[in-house]
């Protein structure tokens, strides 16, 4: 029994675990190697630019100048965004705008479970409700831009028909500008958002809900107990991605408002594209765009610290 304690207590001679760290060592540089083109292009495209933008955001520089014309100015540039009242109102209506993640969200999951359990033909509404996120966002904008004319567009006329004398004027009014972005955002996100709750309520394993049903449950006590609880992984996907891609509006503002009536649907990724290449102010953009990308950290940050609480993996 001695001997037996001692041969398993034996230390490994010291040829064998070099042998093992030269194998290891191979495999993580295998590894590295099959990852490196992905690694390369990360850093190249992603990272840099990253870190330039910042660098760059404490610099006044007009690119038409050259190298030659970078003037460093410290935190210049930050502090004037705090007195920038352009700045702060994109800022402002950027957080406005997030507004429209949990209401396609909510949209999205009530859809989701009644074509799931109660609509025949699935496959052509999935296919319908999808075809707004998939379509080119030059044509789903010109038909926006149509439908809110507010002269003879198709949504005042209807209006106008059941009574209301003095309908808004849209995308034209300041005051509903960007109302009516909002609400072609959500219009377009639904399709996706629907597909992705789709794909989770499929997930879901049907043995809970007969268990449910043997046990009296109503359909409201099976959607809080069992379903949003499972979906809730879903959700948190589909926030995450949402509010970055809030953050990231530029397409539907630069087709049909411009940032406009009066700065109202002014957005601060349309606020940097304007300050970069339409007034040739690259560092004080940069400073946007450092500030923009701190905005996204945080929320992102807030959002992985929040979801250990009410996340159900």
């Amino acid at each position: 029994m001695a001997q037996d304690i001692e041969v398993i207590t034996k230390k490994p001679p010291a040829g064998r675990k070099r042998k093992v760290y030269s194998l290891q060592r191979g495999e993580t540089l295998a590894g590295f190697l099959f990852v490196s083109p992905m690694l390369i292009g990360v850093s190249i495209l992603v990272l840099l630019p990253i870190i330039a933008t910042m660098i760059l955001g404490f610099a006044d520089w007009n690119f038409v100048q050259g190298w030659n014309g970078i003037k460093w100015v410290g935190f210049g540039n930050f502090s004037k965004l705090l007195d920038d009242p352009l700045f702060i109102k994109s800022v402002r209506n950027t957080f406005l705008f997030l507004l429209t993640v949990p209401t396609y969200m909510i949209i999205s999951m009530v859809l989701a479970i009644l074509i799931d359990k109660q609509v025949y033909f699935k496959s052509y509404f999935k296919v319908a409700y999808f075809m707004p996120y998939i379509s080119m966002v030059v044509a789903v904008g010109v038909v926006w831009q149509v439908l809110f004319q507010p002269s003879y567009g198709p949504i005042n006329e209807m209006l106008k028909s059941i009574g209301i004398a003095n309908p808004p004027k849209w995308i034209a009014d300041p005051n509903f500008a960007l109302i009516s972005i909002m609400m072609i955002s959500v219009w377009i996100s639904i399709g996706f958002n629907l597909i992705i709750y789709i794909a989770g309520l499929q997930s879901i394993p049907k043995d809970l809900y007969e268990a449910a049903d043997i046990d009296g449950a109503n359909g409201w006590t099976k959607f809080i107990r069992i379903t949003f609880p499972l979906l809730s992984p879903t959700s948190f996907f589909l926030m995450v991605t949402g509010i970055i891609s809030t953050f990231k509006v530029f397409d539907l503002i630069a087709i049909m408002t411009q940032g406009g009536p009066i700065g109202s649907t002014t957005m601060m990724v349309w606020y940097l594209y304007d300050t970069a290449f339409v007034n040739l102010k690259i560092g004080y953009a940069s400073s946007i765009a450092t500030v923009l990308f701190g905005f996204v950290m945080l929320i992102t940050l807030l959002q992985w610290i929040a979801q250990k609480k009410w996340v159900n993996y």
